[in-house]
């Protein structure tokens, strides 16, 4: 017997069968760990959002959630290759932070939470975010949290992945997929005020009154604060009674009414796209999977066709020339007649992924175009919530600025 003509052939079915094992993945037994019965840890508990079970008597918190930032890239030529519709982010900038805005009153920890068009507002703890990824599977958001003082309680990444169990459920029909994302963030923030003391919490509130002061007169309001290293600290505070406290104090007062009223138009755009939104991210997500699939599909058929190949190739060449084995020779025509035909419905199966690539971007233009900036009327005045919102907040800053000048200026008599 010749060994030689068997070594080859044995070579290449190991080789394939490692390599299908690597694509394959291995599956592992499932064991019990020591670990996995019984009560949890606290720590697993805060990370699994439980810390709203947890009491807390300190100072509530004003929270400022300025408009997310839709994390959009400078060159708009990208957006179409990265699958990201500009509109529909901007839409997402704006509803990712009134949905943070709702978890974050759910937990009862805070007091008034506000979304803003931008950073200026007055408030004790301010919740910067920009959006990073959003495509019906994954949503992946940063989360800046500082509070009046300027002191960071952390800086970090929200990654949420929506799994098919979502779907499958029929009590999940009028749910958003993302929910879960904006419990853990409001979860990873309440865990954050846990670890602050109450007297700074009661400083920062303090420092938060005269940094309002200080924008519309510092002279009378900075040197109460050492703003000469981060975070700012207190050095002082004003009477109770001192006429230039009272005064912004009612300003203030007015400016969050404002913003209070500013809270319906977040809310009223938030359920304006709730029916599309919730259906562009089933449809993504669908789309998504498909698409996945084709690919891994492509890979497995291109790969195998590949193995067949050479492996009719080497059953050719494994027999002897003196025998002229023809067995030989139709193995080596059948294995390269069948891989040939496993990459092209490999090729085929990565022209569909491309199709659900463009169902995709359809689905994302559809909204787009759904989503563009809506006319509200707000205060008798009609305006767009994009970009206008933000307009209308400085010229309100404007108007108290006016309004605090006219009460410190004496009246004359001309």
């Amino acid at each position: 017997m010749n060994i030689e003509r068997f070594r080859t052939p044995s070579r290449f079915f190991v080789y394939m069968l490692i390599l299908m094992q690597v694509l394959t993945g291995c599956v592992s037994s499932s064991s019990t760990r020591p670990d996995s019965v019984g009560p949890q840890l606290s720590s697993t508990l805060d990370q699994d959002g439980m810390t709203s079970s947890i009491p807390y008597n300190g100072p509530k918190l004003d929270v400022v959630i300025p408009a997310f930032s839709p994390g959009l890239s400078k060159d708009e030529a990208n957006y179409e290759k990265e699958g990201i519709w500009p509109e529909l982010r901007r839409a997402e900038a704006n509803r990712f932070a009134y949905k943070l805005k709702q978890a974050l009153d759910d937990t009862g920890k805070f007091g008034a939470v506000r979304v803003t068009p931008d950073s200026t507002a007055s408030g004790d703890l301010y919740v910067l975010g920009t959006i990073d990824e959003s495509n019906g599977i994954d949503v992946k958001f940063d989360l800046n949290v500082i509070d009046a003082s300027n002191k960071s309680w952390f800086d970090d990444t929200i990654k949420y992945e929506v799994t098919e169990g979502f779907y499958k459920n029929p009590n999940n029909a009028d749910k958003d997929a993302y929910d879960p994302a904006f419990e853990l963030a409001a979860a990873r923030i309440v865990e954050a005020l846990l670890k602050q003391q109450t007297a700074e919490l009661t400083k920062v509130k303090q420092i938060a009154e005269l940094r309002f002061g200080a924008s519309f007169n510092d002279k009378a309001f900075m040197p109460y604060l050492d703003t000469s290293k981060k975070p700012i600290t207190l050095v002082g505070f004003p009477s109770a009674n001192d006429p230039l406290y009272k005064q912004v104090n009612s300003i203030r007062v007015r400016e969050q009414l404002f913003v209070d009223d500013m809270q319906s138009n977040y809310s009223d755009f938030s359920k304006q796209m709730e029916e599309s939104y919730l259906l562009w991210q089933k449809g993504s997500f669908t789309e998504l999977k498909l698409q996945q699939a084709a690919q891994m599909e492509s890979i497995l058929k291109i790969v195998g066709g590949i193995l067949l190949v050479v492996g009719g190739i080497a059953a050719g060449n494994s027999g002897d020339i003196r025998d002229n084995n023809t067995g030989n020779d139709i193995a080596a025509i059948a294995g390269t007649l069948g891989g040939a035909a496993l990459i092209s419905s490999g090729v085929s199966s990565t022209k569909e992924a491309s199709l659900h690539q463009d169902a995709i971007n359809e689905l994302g233009q559809s909204v787009n175009l759904e989503m563009s900036p809506k006319v509200v009327s707000f205060h008798g005045q009609t305006t767009k919530l994009t970009g206008d919102m933000s307009k209308q907040f400085k010229e309100w800053r404007n108007f108290m600025a006016r309004m605090y000048e006219l009460e410190a200026t004496p009246d004359t008599q001309l």
